[in-house]
């Protein structure tokens, strides 16, 4: 890892372009070495932590973001080699110019061969010029030599990344399938109550909408007991996304079928992990409507989180969880593939094959969620 650091960080900061340029991929690289550093290190240690659960979650994270920084280096490397290589190739005519300049050059000639025609006055003037010409070759030549050199090491780092990535999406999918056990073997969170299938069926049976739905959660719920004092005072608007992905589309956006909801979509890449913003009560999982897998979190009350769109749902309804509690994982199998290793493709959004639908209900109606979440446009 060190290894591929330095060769990451000499090969950006050889290639030209701006100062500020070069420090942010600089400083890319090294977020990229010391991310997947710490995710491997937590992998080793997930087996022996207290909350193996919350150990590997972060284990998960920490690969997640170490491979998106570390495609993003190798994308910008490839386009940088790629550059080069082209500005070399466009310069293959000036190249074997200077070669044959330069051979022509050749200090092991007779004397007689740097006579000129025009006498000893003739000779001086050619040695004059000869003279200022000879710096300014010179300097031609050190400046394709070092664009050659800068191919070689961007070659090098392309294949030493690819391999590390590889290495990291490997680990990455051991963190999940050790995720997946764990979180079947959990019985350890407390339930507020017990859902009532009948119930939910005939709920979901008899309501075509989001809010029919939402009005009748609490029919579904048998032995409830007081929710938690919980609160997030002082935390709308500063809430973590479940996620890690692009905002594809905000609030009241239409889709390509013209279909505008209320909710923002996140892109993801395939299998990332979706965890709970706050902590919450699970008032209800499973499929509805036209959403995909469902889970619905009440964080407070009268206020509903709505995450729709996962292929991998962990926690139980009626279940109490804390903050950052994996909820489960996006489907694809995409970030197994050899196309995940494809430079020129990620970065691009092309790679983010997965939506998570964010919704947040107030009172039971709908508001914007970036007004609750913090919502960069890349995490």
């Amino acid at each position: 890892m060190k290894r591929l650091a330095a060769l990451l960080l000499g090969a950006l900061l050889a290639l030209p372009g701006a100062l500020a340029a070069q420090t942010e991929a600089a400083s890319q690289a090294r977020a990229a070495a010391a991310a997947l550093e710490e995710a491997a290190a937590r992998l080793a240690e997930a087996d022996g932590a207290r909350d193996r659960v919350r150990a590997l979650t972060e284990t998960i994270q920490a690969f997640e973001r170490g491979l998106g920084a570390m495609r993003a280096g190798l994308r910008q490397a490839a386009i940088s080699e790629r550059q080069l290589s082209d500005r070399l190739s466009a310069r293959e005519g000036e190249v074997a110019q200077l070669i044959g300049v330069l051979q022509s050059l050749d200090t092991e000639g007779t004397p007689v061969a740097f006579l000129h025609p025009d006498g000893p006055t003739g000779t001086a003037r050619a040695g004059m010029l000869l003279s200022e010409l000879t710096p300014a070759l010179n300097r031609r030549a050190d400046a394709l030599r070092r664009d050659l050199e800068n191919v070689q090491t961007l070659r090098a780092l392309q294949v030493e990344a690819a391999a590390r990535l590889s290495d990291g999406l490997t680990q990455l999918q051991a963190a999940r399938t050790a995720l997946n056990q764990a979180m079947a073997n959990r019985t350890d969170l407390p339930t507020r109550f017990t859902e009532d299938p009948v119930r939910t069926a005939i709920l979901i049976a008899s309501t075509e909408t989001l809010e029919g739905f939402a009005s009748g959660l609490s029919e579904i719920a048998t032995e409830e007991i007081a929710p938690p004092q919980t609160s997030l005072e002082g935390r709308v608007g500063s809430l973590p996304l479940p996620v890690q992905g692009l905002l594809l589309r905000r609030a009241g956006e239409a889709d390509a079928a013209g279909v505008a909801r209320p909710g923002i979509i996140l892109a993801t890449r395939p299998g990332a992990i979706v965890t709970s913003p706050a902590a919450a009560t699970v008032r209800y999982q499973g499929p509805l409507l036209d959403l995909g897998n469902v889970v619905i979190l009440e964080p407070q009350a009268q206020t509903l989180f709505v995450l729709a769109g996962l292929d991998v749902v962990y926690p139980r309804t009626g279940e109490v969880i804390a903050e950052g509690t994996p909820l489960g994982l996006m489907g694809g199998t995409g970030a197994e593939s050899g196309d995940s290793l494809s430079p020129l493709r990620d970065g691009t959004g092309t790679e983010r094959t997965e939506t998570l639908y964010i919704e947040v209900r107030q009172d039971n109606s709908p508001e914007d969620p970036q007004a609750w979440f913090q919502t960069d446009e890349d995490r």
